[in-house]
């Protein structure tokens, strides 16, 4: 099954809510940014970061590139600095395997972050909650492909 996040997270209605959504999920935890490998993170984060400041409490967004950039700063991560006292959420649109959130974790603890949440909208229940549990994180999403197959 292909599910195309995009048409969720590039929509205003779907951006808002996710965003909405996901701020809920993070209400009990102190979390200083958010943000995941691009491109499924970037809509995310940024609406999360939008919502947050309108909402008198602002985290910042990032977005982790998958390769560091050639020229310039030659960063992987962009946005604003984030520095070993940063406690981050991790976000992602569609997850499988739980590669590409691997990836962003491995990135931004390489940056001395502590990465204290993990959020998806979907879970294709194809072995990323698993592959996160095996190295210490856990996997919240607010769908599974089984839900989405009952609607």
């Amino acid at each position: 099954y292909y599910i195309d996040g995009k048409q969720v997270t590039l929509d205003p209605e779907g951006t808002f809510l996710t965003a909405r959504l996901f701020l809920d999920m993070l209400k009990d935890t102190r979390v200083d940014a958010v943000g995941g490998l691009t491109l499924g993170a970037d809509p995310i984060a940024a609406s999360m970061a939008a919502i947050s400041y309108v909402e008198d409490n602002p985290i910042k967004a990032f977005i982790v590139r998958k390769t560091p950039k050639k020229h310039g700063m030659q960063r992987y991560i962009e946005g604003p600095n984030l520095d070993s006292s940063s406690r981050v959420a991790i976000v992602d649109d569609v997850v499988t395997t739980g590669g590409s959130i691997l990836k962003a974790i491995e990135v931004v603890e390489k940056q001395g972050c502590k990465v204290v949440k993990v959020l998806a909208i979907v879970d294709r229940l194809e072995g990323a909650r698993e592959n996160l549990a095996e190295k210490g994180y856990r996997l919240v999403s607010l769908f599974t492909r089984n839900d989405l197959l009952r609607m």
